[in-house]
């Protein structure tokens, strides 16, 4: 399906699979059982624009187009989920928000480090309170004090933080403003009063660290301010659409990578007489993973061409990510099925995947909340 991908998009995604076969694919079990990502090939990705996205040239990016950068998500999550989510929130979440509200000399200072393959950069917006109920349920706050904010509170579920150079940081700036009484800041890990915790345990995705943080007086300069005071909420929502579109096609990779496995596996094992690729059983849950994949890579494209066109991309974001994260779960249980009790083992890549794609309907919004965009999106348009 090349949904008239261009010459260059086409090779593009030829470049990242070759690398993806070669330094994520084979190691991808290694980061799942170390919890630890591959450092490695980490280092070798900002040679194919992987570390810098869509930062522009100057700062050590490739300066992609959206649908160049999805294919690039999509490619990274059929070969390690872990590697994927930590590689698509460090251009999503980070360096996104930066590019696009930065100061040059903020965008000097962070993006040539973000994209140069040693770090990886972290976005802080849920709170152990506050996931889905951003505005209403974030609590930590940023107080002017002299030549500095002052921030204190916590941030749970934070995906790169004990990697990255600098963690955006959402703070509740004027308490009074409802959804115009946010900010972003930008804080560096090693300032004082920063506790950055262990990694969670988590069911899978374990390459990608997901930590807490606590800030407790936490001091930064006036001009760690990123964007206007007061549009912090507002930069989240952008960049929360952005992310979407990411987490959308990394689904897809999860899917493309559970339903090429189940194809190779039904092949080659035999019941009955013949393989089982040959009983219509089997052959129902390829077709209907082959379509679904299909439709949702679809969807994930026309998402990505609408913030390109620089168009209102919300609802199309909402639904790609809500179409292929939920896509993403049926076919790797199908996958598991169609391997039986192989697939409930961890010799097997299907059980790794379908622990892995069962945080896309959680993560950058759940599956209930897209629901509640579209919804909301629709009935503006009537």
């Amino acid at each position: 399906m090349d949904f008239d991908l261009t010459e260059e998009q086409r090779m593009y995604r030829r470049a990242v699979r070759d690398f993806c076969e070669g330094e994520i694919k084979p190691y991808a079990a290694q980061v799942d059982e170390t919890g630890e990502l591959r450092w490695e090939a980490i280092q070798k990705m900002p040679a194919l624009g992987l570390t810098g996205l869509q930062v522009p040239e100057e700062y050590g990016g490739a300066g992609l187009d959206t649908i160049s950068a999805a294919i690039a998500v999509e490619e990274l999550g059929r070969a390690c989920g872990s590697t994927a989510l930590s590689v698509s929130a460090h251009n999503g979440l980070c360096c996104g928000p930066i590019v696009a509200w930065g100061t040059k000399a903020q965008k000097e200072r962070y993006l040539p480090l973000l994209t140069g393959g040693q770090h990886l950069g972290s976005l802080a917006l849920t709170e152990p309170g506050a996931g889905s109920d951003l505005a209403g349920g974030v609590t930590t706050t940023a107080v002017k004090e002299g030549d500095s904010w002052i921030i204190d509170g916590s941030k749970a579920w934070i995906t790169n933080p004990k990697y990255a150079p600098v963690i955006i940081t959402l703070a509740r700036t004027d308490p009074q403003a409802g959804t115009h009484g946010f900010s972003m800041l930008l804080v560096e890990p090693q300032a004082d009063g920063l506790t950055v915790h262990p990694p969670e345990k988590k069911m899978g995705l374990k390459g990608s660290p997901t930590q807490m943080l606590s800030y407790d007086e936490v001091r930064v300069p006036l001009d760690a301010l990123l964007g206007e005071e007061g549009r912090g909420f507002h930069q989240t929502m952008q960049t929360l659409d952005g992310g979407r579109v990411s987490i959308g096609a990394l689904s897809v990779g999860l899917a493309q990578a559970a339903f090429e496995a189940a194809v190779v596996y039904a092949k080659q094992r035999r019941a009955f007489g013949k393989s089982i690729s040959e009983h219509q059983a089997i052959q129902w849950m390829i077709a209907d993973a082959a379509l679904e994949i299909e439709a949702a890579r679809l969807m994930v494209y026309r998402a990505a061409w609408m913030k390109d066109q620089g168009r209102d991309f919300s609802k199309a974001a909402a639904m790609a990510k809500l179409m292929a994260s939920e896509v993403a779960e049926k076919v790797a249980r199908s996958a598991i099925q169609i391997h039986g009790s192989y697939g409930y083992s961890r010799e097997f890549p299907v059980e790794r995947i379908y622990r892995d794609q069962r945080l896309m309907t959680i993560g950058e919004g759940t599956s209930e909340i897209q629901r509640l965009v579209i919804a909301r999106k629709v009935l503006q348009e009537f």
